[in-house]
């Protein structure tokens, strides 16, 4: 069995010729060059950026495959490295245009670089991802060729996958100090007036060359001096791992407090599964930073031996409780894109957690059964990247899906359903739904949901979800409120005054399809019914609307906070609330009132939020 020694890993000095570094700077210039003529191309709308597939897939891969290039000369065969090339251009290619299809933006215009308000630009995953999984998959690649077999040893995935990240944090830290010089080269010329520095600093065509050049000149320096690589990542690995056990000691004393604590203030968060699943990956990597190739053994120091197995066995409890609450929140509110990149990360973990453990139930070994377990896990991100990225799994399919059946069963009315959700976030899949909802026509909310999918279809911002909303009129102020208790009805002259010009006023009184309960009381004892307003936002206060007494104008009083319990709404609806003097008096300054406001009152959980 060949396992490749330091100087297989690195190039070797014979191979380190000045044709490979011309090379290599060849590829930093052209890809700087071809991403400057995409962006003239883009702020000129000419071709390419006129075919946006063609332009978004030359733009993905000339972001990315010129590094996986130059990381790969010297290191590759000319066959290898052109097989894996067009491999990688292939995969950029393909998910960016399967990206560009989701969005349903085939026939818009790019907008990466800010030349319009509409169109289409990558997703944020998709940037994020894709060089993840590039670079996983290349340290695959590299270390295959340095063993010459297709599964190669352990200890090169770990020299080589540690060597790539730490070439990329100083390739990057390069290129940002040598634009620090520069700008303060432009500085010190400015001071005598002389503006060529801060001129040229201004063009695109310099800043899009010098970053890919330096970049690419980075990564070969560092490629060609392992023993300084070799050292820094020696250095990092110690100090990482001397954050284990401040970790592990952090991650074992909150398990040991849940039995005491339970897991309802966990639940009432709402973000357990993102820390929980941000703790998994922060003790994976300090593991790895302990164990590193796992030939030291008993080098490594005693507390730290056994520390790290420690570790190993707390993976797993962290990842079941991940899952529990992520469960728990996909039972009330169905998959959503991020709960489905969460169950994504999930499953990754609990490979992770799995291999660990069995790694620590070993004796008489250093944790040798991680290594095995990096591997698999390894192969498998790139496999459930690809299947995110692709229709198989992708996530705006599979939660717009779970949305409609919650919708379909009744788990959700159809006025409170988030059509935005599918419009903003659902992709195509969620266009495509709300198309349809728009021609609904059979079921009692069939009125409802066409026009509610409709309005959502005519929105072109995100954030204001009153847009292409009708104002509202009378009649729409009847059908969008229900009067509690149902024997009673709103006075005439509220419903028809005009409220469309009040930003103050609930959107149920400006615009159309806005739904609104009412409850009639009188709270300030002057023997007039006042109205009380709460909006369908549960978190939104209740606004009270009394009648002035000179003009017979109604008006926004004030607001009460608090009632955002699904129990507590059940509870006025059912006429179970009483008017009640305050348990201390107001404080009036200089003709200001301040209200008494308990020390308890943010403590307040609703059922609905012990999850």
């Amino acid at each position: 069995m060949h396992t490749a020694t330091d100087e297989e890993l690195s190039i070797p000095q014979s191979i380190v010729s000045s044709r490979i570094a011309q090379w290599r700077m060849a590829t930093g210039l052209l890809q700087g060059v071809v991403l400057y003529f995409l962006y003239w191309s883009a702020k000129h709308t000419g071709w390419p950026s006129s075919h946006l597939y063609l332009f978004a897939s030359l733009v993905m891969t000339f972001l990315f495959v010129p590094a996986l290039f130059v990381s790969g000369l010297g290191h590759l065969e000319k066959r290898r490295i052109a097989i894996w090339m067009v491999g990688a251009i292939a995969v950029c290619v393909l998910l960016t245009l399967h990206d560009i299809w989701r969005s349903g933006m085939g026939n818009g215009e790019w907008r990466f670089f800010g030349n319009t308000s509409t169109g289409y630009s990558p997703s944020g995953w998709l940037l994020f991802f894709l060089p993840a999984g590039l670079y996983i998959a290349h340290a695959l690649v590299l270390s295959g060729a340095a063993d010459k077999r297709r599964i190669a040893s352990y200890s090169s995935y770990f020299e080589i996958s540690w060597k790539l990240i730490i070439q990329i944090m100083f390739s990057l830290l390069f290129t940002g100090v040598l634009w620090l010089i520069l700008w303060l080269g432009s500085a010190l010329f400015m001071l005598v007036k002389l503006r060529f520095l801060q001129d040229l600093l201004g063009k695109p065509w310099f800043v899009v060359i010098v970053t890919t050049f330096a970049f690419a000149t980075a990564l070969h320096v560092t490629d060609v001096r392992p023993g300084i690589v070799r050292g820094i990542r020696g250095l990092l690995l110690v100090l990482m791992s001397w954050l284990l056990p401040v970790t592990t000691l952090i991650v074992g004393g909150f398990l040991v407090s849940l039995p005491f604590v339970g897991l309802e203030p966990l639940w009432a968060t709402r973000h357990a599964t993102s820390v929980l699943l941000g703790a998994t990956a922060v003790l994976v990597l300090l593991i790895n930073a302990t164990f590193q190739s796992g030939e030291l053994g008993k080098q490594i120091a005693r507390v730290l031996r056994v520390v790290a197995r420690a570790a190993c066995i707390l993976l797993l409890p962290m990842v079941l409780i991940a899952i529990y609450s992520l469960t728990l929140r996909v039972e009330q509110y169905g998959w959503t894109n991020d709960r489905i990149i969460a169950a994504a990360g999930l499953l990754i973990a609990i490979c992770y957690a799995v291999g660990y453990l069995w790694a620590a139930c070993e004796r008489g070994t250093w944790l040798a059964r991680i290594a095995p377990t990096n591997v698999i896990t390894a192969f498998m991100i790139l496999a459930v990247l690809i299947a995110l990225f692709t229709p198989i799994a992708d996530p705006a399919r599979l939660s717009v899906a779970s949305q409609m059946a919650r919708l379909e069963s009744g788990k959700v009315g159809a006025a409170e359903f988030d059509y935005a959700y599918l419009k903003f976030e659902g992709a195509r899949y969620g266009n495509d739904a709300l198309q349809v909802l728009k021609t609904r026509t059979t079921g009692n909310d069939a009125a409802t949901i066409r026009t509610l999918a409709e309005t959502a279809l005519n929105r072109k911002n995100k954030w204001d979800r009153n847009e292409g909303n009708p104002a509202a009129n009378a009649a729409s102020r009847v059908k969008n409120m229900t009067v509690w208790p149902k024997t009673e009805s709103l006075p005439e002259d509220f419903l028809q005054q005009d409220w469309n010009k009040d930003a103050t006023a609930t959107e149920c009184l400006r615009y159309q399809n806005r739904h609104c309960n009412a409850y009639l009381n009188d709270l300030n004892g002057d023997g007039r019914t006042d109205i009380l307003l709460k909006d369908e936002n549960r978190y939104s206060p209740i606004a009270v609307f009394t009648a002035n007494t000179t003009t017979g104008q109604w008006q926004l009083s004030g607001y009460i906070r608090g009632a955002r319990c699904k129990d507590m709404m059940e509870a006025m609806q059912a006429g179970s609330y009483q008017l009640v003097v305050p348990e201390f008096k107001d404080l009036e300054i200089n003709g200001r009132r301040l209200h008494f406001e308990p020390k308890n009152s943010d403590e307040t959980k609703c059922a609905e939020d012990r999850r």
